[in-house]
């Protein structure tokens, strides 16, 4: 019997952590996992508000409590003053991945001016692989689509769970695949 992976997913969000309105953006970024992974998954959610420390906590107990492989946050990128999700993921990273923010900008520049306000990072802590979206369910689908390719293998470079894919919907690059 096969372990199941999990994968964190962490919405940032004042509104949203106060039951001012329901967090569409996590369901988003569950929604296309399932649609993108054959493999077994479960996801562990959690809403913070725009708070770095808790921002922190949250990513830590996703990581080294839960062991989630992949911890993919939405929220708090922008240039406001409350936006702190990259520092906060910066702050508990070892290393950063700047490929991942790059590629989102320049994907997200195809459709809106507005993408070069976007701080969005990604980072390995151990051995699982942080990555900050934007807040946008639209923005969410779109980023994922252009880095998801590479999340698998940086998982398997990682010693992580194999993640599987729906080659119909996303197909993962693995070199010799």
């Amino acid at each position: 019997m096969s372990k199941v992976t999990r994968i964190g997913i962490l919405t940032v969000s004042d509104r949203a952590s106060a039951g001012v309105y329901e967090d569409i953006s996590g369901k988003t970024i569950i929604d296309t996992l399932n649609a993108y992974l054959t493999s077994d998954w479960e996801p562990v959610y959690r809403l913070v508000p725009d708070e770095a420390r808790q921002i922190e906590q949250a990513l830590e107990y996703l990581v080294d409590e839960v062991g989630c492989c992949l911890v993919v946050t939405t929220g708090g990128t922008g240039p406001s003053e409350r936006d702190v999700t990259p520092e906060a993921t910066e702050a508990v990273c070892d290393r950063l991945m700047p490929g991942f923010g790059e590629l989102m900008r320049a994907e997200s520049l195809k459709y809106v001016p507005t993408a070069i306000l976007s701080r969005q990072i990604a980072g390995l802590r151990g051995s699982s692989l942080i990555i900050n979206l934007p807040g946008q369910p639209r923005a969410i689908r779109q980023c994922l689509e252009a880095v998801f390719p590479a999340v698998p293998y940086c998982i398997d470079l990682m010693d992580g769970p194999y993640l599987g894919c729906n080659d119909a919907v996303i197909k993962a690059f693995r070199p010799g695949a």
